[in-house]
């Protein structure tokens, strides 16, 4: 039985052998994620949709436990017998299951880090923008997210609010908008389930984690526990791990086209302000004195929500966060996003991009 257990081991070299002809060869990546990728998902979480809670919080927190409870027997049956087989035994067992999880991972979410970026079906053109372009984005942005922010509600801390009465109602709205969005860009659509929301959501503000596309169950987990104005972009955000596109700075900018599209006022204002935030943090870098001009621009209500925003990230600058941030920048560099977290600011280059097509 042993040696018929280290055969799961060939799954490794098998996972690398795969991921390597991803990278060599895109068009490898692409056949895989608009043939055969959409097959899995929407297979897999066709059944794990008829859960209205996330099996992704029960899964982990099982395997958590099973993993202390059968470390802990390994360490009192090593001590009781004084033999070292149930040490070798405990490591055969975890090699096997770690080779078993990375070969789901690589077939149902790894390769899509290589596939075509969504600027070949945006027909987007990514290209060196000058700092006066920035400027006309952040001023745009800006001009929209105060418009849109007289017209969302708000709740008893005069903080921007959602228009539903449960998250359950908002995920639904996430699904909507993503398919209304799948009607300009094809490469969208397909029969996905909507987000779920996250009872452990505060946990996740712990580690500074608003969201998370697991794709052993495919499910889009989304933190709960955050501003209410960011939990619709949010929820677009994962959504469109869930279609294939792992790339965080693409999700990004889906999810913003998913919100501004939407049709609906609180979705277009979360999609506005996750577009302003990256943009005003590039124009920091760039031009401190024209970032600086342009933050007078924001309306009080907008400014308030930034606040409050900016305050309840500081509550969660811990040391698990720190740690959690680090491990999620060795993840994307591991993943074809050379430059880590940083990566998210690529957004930027798409807003851009969508700016000069509008223009033309």
């Amino acid at each position: 039985m042993k040696y018929n257990r280290l055969l799961f081991l060939i799954l490794i070299p098998i996972s690398f052998i795969l991921t390597q002809a991803a990278n060599n060869n895109v068009y490898f990546a692409e056949y895989y994620s608009t043939k055969i990728y959409p097959k899995i998902a929407q297979t897999i979480s066709f059944f794990t949709s008829l859960f209205s809670f996330s099996l992704t919080e029960i899964l982990i927190i099982l395997l958590i436990f099973l993993i202390i409870i059968y470390t802990i027997t390994v360490i009192i049956k090593t001590i009781n017998d004084k033999s070292s087989k149930y040490i070798k035994e405990f490591i055969i067992n975890l090699s096997v299951i770690a080779s078993i999880i990375y070969f789901l991972f690589v077939l149902f979410c790894g390769l899509n880090y290589y596939r075509f970026p969504f600027t070949v079906y945006s027909e987007l053109e990514i290209k060196e923008s000058s700092k006066e372009e920035l400027i006309l984005l952040c001023e745009n942005l800006i001009e929209k997210a105060n418009y849109l922010r007289t017209k969302v509600k708000i709740d008893e801390k005069k903080i921007a609010a959602l228009d539903d009465e449960n998250y359950y109602e908002t995920a639904r709205r996430a699904q909507y908008s993503f398919n209304k969005l799948s009607n300009t860009y094809e490469i969208l659509t397909g029969n996905y389930p909507k987000p779920k929301p996250v009872l452990l959501s505060k946990l996740m503000s712990e580690m500074n984690i608003t969201g998370v596309f697991f794709p052993f169950t495919f499910e889009s987990n989304v933190n709960i526990h955050i501003p209410s104005y960011t939990i619709p972009s949010t929820m677009c955000h994962e959504l469109s791990h869930i279609r294939g596109f792992m790339r965080e700075d693409e999700a990004n900018f889906i999810s913003y086209l998913a919100c501004v599209n939407s049709g609906y006022d609180d979705f277009a204002y979360s999609g506005t302000m996750l577009a302003l935030t990256y943009s005003m943090n590039a124009l920091y870098m760039e031009d401190y004195d024209a970032f600086e001009s342009l933050y007078h621009k924001y309306s009080g209500d907008v400014y308030k929500d930034i606040k409050y925003k900016t305050n309840y990230w500081k509550q969660f600058e811990t040391k698990v966060a720190e740690i959690s941030t680090k491990v999620n920048d060795t993840y994307l560099k591991a993943n074809n996003q050379d430059d880590g977290v940083r990566s998210y600011g690529r957004m930027v280059d798409l807003l851009l991009a969508e700016q000069r097509q509008s223009q033309n």
